[in-house]
Parts: structure tokens; sequence; C-alpha cells
């Protein structure tokens, strides 16, 4: 069956731009709620009388959680019907989020989120699949770009919009907006999804779904703890590493792995992977440190800090759809070299910037690096998806969202920890953020380097159905 064509999986056709709108925006509530509740933290921490570490599990809970279902997502692809896997995702993130908002204790808060986790895992690769595949090779840099308004803006939004909530509303009312929203968007999907994918139902292979759980689990809590004990985060990694090559050899012996590892043979779609990840990395990294940052060094409110960081994040949600149009004409490789290089320009100044710099050049400076970050994290995704057969690209998206999701983890482990050490031996507020930032610059430009590895070659190649 042809899915780049708008006839479903029973040869009906069918509204793309409905069945688009309802993948886009349930897409970008949930991927919301990653960044939502950072600036609640602390109003959860008074609220519960517990401490902000202890507060902290409500985002490493959802973190772990969204790990494990990301790895089995591409069996839930072709296992279930489209349609009722997306009603699916979206009714346990909605019961989460009820859970969540009328929470009694931090105990079934935390319940909550993690409910509301298991439907954001199911749904972020799944959003990326069916974009893909019912778009045709040559438009899925447009595709794609539409859909980085969801990845991308919508963690750049989640300060600003939590910010603005906070500051005349309780930490409740951060899940109580999303409850109307997931009910709308329950309603559109009703009226406008179809099943796309003709159904195969693979078998759910349990070794490999406990290899992927305790592996990604244990590397992403490794890497997000890693600040606090990082002997016992860094044998936690090594266990996670373990249980992952242990992942990767059975699916060698499966007649039907849950993750085809012979995605790894295409040398474009492993050069996208580690170059996409490096981009999530900076990306989350910049989205971490910059909050902490202005809270800190320039002692700004959550509101004024998500409003200086709003015009980077609408540059992002005007230059996503852009850059996908130009990858669709002239493919990956003068955008990766562009957008890794103005990211990396567009740091240094965070290295330099004293207490006494006008907050309006901290702000230009964020919207530039926007830009960078724009021109190429979906587009790298997608020039790596592209060169794979039809049968492996759910296995491919599996994959790279998450090594993005990892890199999401190291980023906060890496920058955090070291501003956050160099502030206490130093004795400043200042000097562990420009670490960390020229940190940040030294990856990007590593970023520059590795991208001139791509072939001057055209966008989008023909898909086999092999």
């Amino acid at each position: 069956m042809d899915l780049t064509k708008s006839i479903d999986a029973n040869g009906k056709p069918y509204n793309k731009v409905l069945l688009v709108l309802a993948i886009i925006i349930g897409g970008f509530m949930t991927v919301l709620t990653e960044t939502l509740l950072n600036n609640g933290l602390a109003k959860i921490a008074q609220g519960f009388q517990i401490s902000l570490a202890t507060a902290q599990w409500i985002s490493t809970a959802n973190l772990l959680t969204i790990g494990i279902m990301i790895p089995i997502s591409a069996v839930f692809l072709y296992k279930f019907d489209s349609k009722k896997l997306y009603l699916t995702a979206l009714g346990i993130f909605l019961a989460g989020t009820v859970i969540a908002y009328a929470a009694p204790s931090f105990g079934i808060l935390l319940l909550g989120r993690v409910v509301q986790a298991v439907g954001v895992g199911i749904i972020m690769p799944f959003m990326r699949n069916i974009m893909v595949l019912i778009f045709p090779a040559n438009q899925r840099g447009m595709a794609m770009g539409i859909t980085g308004i969801v990845i991308a803006l919508a963690p750049a939004v989640g300060p600003t919009l939590s910010g603005w909530i906070l500051a005349t509303h309780s930490w409740r009312a951060l899940f109580g907006i999303l409850i109307p929203v997931t009910i709308a968007v329950i309603v559109l999907v009703l009226v406008g999804m179809r099943k796309l994918i003709p159904t195969t139902n693979p078998r759910l292979d349990i070794p490999s779904v406990l290899y992927s759980g305790f592996g990604f689990a244990g590397i992403l809590y490794g890497f997000s703890t890693i600040g606090s004990n990082w002997l016992l985060s860094l044998i936690v990694i090594i266990v996670g590493a373990v249980f992952v090559a242990l992942l990767l050899k059975r699916q060698t012996q499966l007649a039907d792995p849950m993750l085809n590892v012979s995605v790894f043979k295409y040398g474009t779609f492993n050069l996208s992977v580690v170059l996409s990840s490096l981009g999530q990395l900076s990306l989350l990294g910049m989205q971490v440190l910059v909050p902490v940052y202005l809270q800190s060094a320039f002692h700004l409110s959550a509101l004024t800090t998500g409003l200086l960081m709003l015009p980077g994040a609408l540059m992002m949600g005007a230059v996503n759809p852009l850059s996908g149009m130009l990858f669709d004409r002239y493919g990956i490789r003068k955008l990766a070299i562009s957008g890794f290089l103005i990211a990396a320009v567009a740091t240094v100044p965070f290295v330099f910037f004293t207490a006494n710099v006008s907050l309006v050049w901290i702000g230009v400076a964020y919207a530039v690096w926007m830009v960078g970050i724009s021109l190429m994290l979906m587009q790298l995704a997608t020039a790596g998806i592209n060169v794979l057969p039809v049968k492996l690209i759910a296995h491919g998206n599996a994959i790279n969202t998450m090594a993005g999701q990892i890199a999401g983890a190291v980023a906060t482990a890496l920058l955090v920890s070291i501003s956050g050490i160099i502030n206490v031996a130093a004795h400043t507020t200042m000097l562990g953020y420009q670490v960390a930032f020229g940190v940040l610059v030294v990856l990007l430009l590593l970023g520059f380097g590795a991208t001139f590895k791509f072939k001057p070659t055209q966008a989008w190649v023909s898909q086999s159905v092999d």
C-alpha cells in the first residue's frame, strides 16, 4: 500500500489536513509536559512539604517511563490499529493528568506523572512515524519541519507558559489546563484519524522488553542523577549499558525483532543519529542552563525568565517549517553546516556575559541560537530516515527518539553538574555557567566538523518496500 497517498489502510480516502492537526496538537500537548513543570517544582515541594530533590522525581520518573516506552513503539505501530493506538495513548495521558491534578499526596502525584508518561512514550514516536509515512520522501523535510514545531518548540514554550500560569495560580493549574485540551484532541482524533498502517501483529518479545526497560531506564536514571552521587550513577549507567548490549544482541537472533538493528547498516542514518542527538543535547542543555542562569545570576523571576526566552521559542516555530522546505530542495549538508555554525557562534557570547550585561543582548543571543538549532535538528533525523526502506522507518524513528532522550539526560547531567560544581568551588554565581556554555560551544563545533561527512546529494531518496 502506498502510504504517501491520502488513502487509509482500508483503501478509503481521508482528510490529511485534519489528521495532521490531530497528530500535531496532541503531540505538542504531550511533549509540552517535559518542561512545563520545571518552574513549578519549588511550589510542589512547598505544597507537599518535601525537599526539592524529592520533588525532582516527578521529572525523573517521567523521563524514565518515556525511555522505557519508546523502544517498544515500533512493535505497537504495526500491532495495533493506528487510530485505536493513538486514542489509547491519549486516554492514558488524560488519566494520568487527572490523577496528577487531583493528587492529595506527592505519591499520587508521582503515580499520575508516570501514567502520563506512558501516553507520551507512545505518542512521541507515533507522531514521527505517521508524519513520515503519510508524506512522500521529497516532502518529508516539510513534514518533519512541522513536527519539529512540536518536538522542539513545545519544550521551549514550557518554561514561559508555566511561568505565566504560576504567577497567579497553583501548580495544579499546570495539569488542569491539559485536561480540556486532551478531551478536544480525542474528539478531533475520533473524527479525523484513520487506520493508516496495515497491522501485521508482530510478537512482543518479553526478554527484549525487560532488557530495554532495565537498559534505557538505567542509562537515563544514571545520567539524570550523576550530580548527586556520581559513583552510584556510574554503576547504574554501566549496568544499563550491559542490558542495552543484551537487547541489541537478542535483536540479531530474532526473526521479527522489537528493534531492527539492521538500520545501523546505513552510514547516513548512523551519522544523522549521532548529530541529531548532539543537537538534542545542545537544545535541552541550553533550555536547562538558560533559565537557571538567569534566575541565579540575574535574580529574575520565573515569569520574566520565560518572557525573555519567548522570542527564541517563536523563532524556532517560524524557522522549523522553513528549514524543512530548504531540506526538501537542497538536502541536509548545507543546513547542518549552517545550523551547527550559527548555534556555536551564538553560544560564544554566553561565555563572556557578565552580571552587568543588558538582558536584551541575552534575549537576542538566545533567539539567534534557536535559529541555528532549528535549521538542522529535525532535518538531521529526516536525512537518516530517508535512506531507510519503509519496513525499517518505525525502528529508525524509535532508535533516534531514544538517542535523543538519552542525550537530554546527558545534557542535564553534564552541563548542570559542571556549572554547579564550579560555582560552589569558586564561590560565584557566574563562572560555572560560563564554563558550561563553553563546553556547549566545543560540542557544537565538533558537530559542525562532522557535518562535512554528509555528501552534497539530493535531500530525499526513493524508498524500497523490502
